[in-house]
């Protein structure tokens, strides 16, 4: 089976335009990066979820350590990146400020030293004007940006 992952692009009108909720990596290789250091909160799909949608917003919950905001989300389509296929689903919402609380995992570092370290998946999020935001996020899913302003401006259209 292909890996799935769901997403929640959270999105609103700020001061200086668009604005998009994003989460910077946890973890050593991410610590002192900021460009394409950022993701969609995200996580996988299980075999046994039968609304990807319910699968989003509980990665969601676990990755910021609160539930999404109740909002209208809306499919915003499948994205190929990192040998993933991403399901994402938008809601424009004001969101936050949140103590940020991600779940963890474990990792051998340094590298070969035998030492197993934890570290938060996420450790930092927060809402980037989108253009900022299309250079913070990982390059494979900059293509989701685009997707959320195309479903943006149809909506401001009808």
């Amino acid at each position: 089976m292909a890996v799935r992952s769901a997403a929640i692009l959270l999105h609103r009108r700020g001061e200086a335009g668009r604005e998009v909720w994003i989460a910077h990596m946890g973890g050593p290789f991410w610590a002192r990066k900021d460009e394409g250091a950022w993701t969609l909160p995200k996580g996988l799909v299980e075999e046994d979820d039968v609304d990807e949608l319910a699968a989003a917003r509980r990665e969601f919950a676990e990755e910021m350590g609160t539930p999404s905001p109740d909002a209208v989300y809306v499919p915003l389509g499948d994205f190929r990146a990192s040998g993933k296929t991403f399901v994402v689903f938008a809601a424009e919402t004001d969101f936050g400020p949140i103590d940020l609380v991600s779940n963890e995992f474990e990792l051998e570092w340094p590298p070969r030293s035998g030492v197993f370290r934890t570290f938060p998946e996420v450790d930092d999020a927060g809402w980037h004007p989108l253009e900022a935001a299309r250079a913070k996020l990982a390059k494979g899913q900059r293509p989701i940006l685009d997707a959320l302003l195309n479903r943006v401006e149809e909506s401001s259209e009808q």
